[in-house]
């Protein structure tokens, strides 16, 4: 029998739109011969809708416009449903496993995760602990520390800190980084509301604009390397793709590069050693573990080009499914196409 797979979209996040277009992908790549789709919208305000429609309606927003297609209904939170319940009917629908295609808050913090625990359905992706973890910078950035992974100088604090010892706090960030410092919302996602200052006078700009996305920020020195980014997939016994690379045609890897702009270019394999690059894919799989990753994450590092030494950016535990995101196109040239890669998330959720 075709197992039930439930793929979640959408989301109350700044990266709402950046899921649908994922989500959009992802529906389309499911092995229809081994599994039965069901979609899940989630509205900017919070309203969860079964959407029977055509998926490649998500982008901009066009799945909401024909009322027919769409169903409120709400994952249950009693473990013996395992599914949803269709609302107008209070009907229960059995779910054998759920694909989060949430990305920031309230999707890939841990959030939805600890729902789904909660409701006893297997999902993709890292458990509640570990997607918080890699959520919030700063509580990745003090494992990696922990851990012994190396990465940029870095330093955080909060809104209320901010407001009352402004000057203080950004003079120690530039007597402990120096410039140019990246200014980051803690908990954010595909670079919203990251900023690179290279004065004070852009420091305290960049860290007014941090806070609109979060009450907690994080800033770390700028980095002279090599943006690359590794796959990983599994639990137990992870694997890492090929290594990418990635030239920004901005000033830094920001969202107008990632997902507007279109000029960026991307290398697979990055244009590295083969032991540099080896090395790169034992980091991956030595931060996956240590900040207590499953299923997936996509590891970012820099190869700092002065001395060559590896250094972890940040890992994302639901990374990008777009058609031109980098964790299918990592594992595609490790010879696993989009398809088999969907079956095989969906059966290391179950096998969790």
């Amino acid at each position: 029998m075709k197992k039930k797979v439930l793929v979640l979209f959408g989301g109350v996040s700044s990266e709402h739109e950046v899921s649908l277009c994922s989500a959009s992908s992802v529906i389309s790549r499911i092995p229809t011969d081994r599994y039965e789709i069901r979609t899940m919208g989630i509205t900017k305000d919070g309203r969860f809708l079964l959407y029977s429609g055509d998926p490649a309606l998500l982008p901009e927003g066009r799945w909401l416009e024909d009322e027919s297609k769409l169903e409120d209904a709400v994952i249950s939170c009693d473990r013996s449903h395992h599914g949803i319940i269709h609302l107008a009917t209070c009907e229960i629908e059995y779910i054998d496993v759920v694909f989060p295609v949430l990305h920031g808050k309230n999707g890939e913090d841990g959030t939805m995760q600890g729902l789904l625990e909660i409701s006893g359905i297997p999902y993709v992706g890292c458990d509640t602990a570990s997607s918080a973890i890699c959520m919030d910078k700063a509580v990745t950035n003090a494992m990696a520390d922990f851990s012994g992974i190396p990465q940029a100088k870095w330093t955080a604090f909060n809104k209320n800190a901010y407001l009352s010892e402004k000057n203080a706090l950004l003079n120690n960030a530039v007597d402990k980084l120096g410039f140019p410092i990246f200014v980051k919302p803690a908990n954010a996602g595909s670079s919203v509301g990251i900023s690179k200052a290279t004065s004070i006078e852009e420091l305290e700009a960049a860290c007014n604009l941090a806070f609109e996305h979060d009450k907690k920020i994080v800033l770390e020195e700028g980095i002279d390397g090599y943006e690359v980014e590794c796959a990983v997939l599994g639990n137990d016994e992870p694997i890492a793709s090929v290594v990418g690379e990635i030239v920004a045609c901005n000033d830094f890897y920001d969202y107008d590069a990632k997902y507007l702009a279109n000029k960026s270019e991307l290398h697979i394999p990055a244009r590295l050693p083969a032991d540099k690059l080896e090395e790169v894919r034992r980091a991956a799989v030595k931060a996956y573990t240590a900040l207590g990753c499953a299923g997936l994450t996509r590891v970012d590092f820099f190869v700092r080009k002065s001395d060559g030494l590896v250094m972890l950016n940040e890992p994302n535990t639901i990374p990008g499914f777009t058609s031109i995101s980098m964790y299918p196109k990592l594992f595609e040239a490790s010879g696993i196409p989009y398809p088999e890669l969907i079956d095989k998330l969906l059966n290391y959720a179950i096998e969790r």
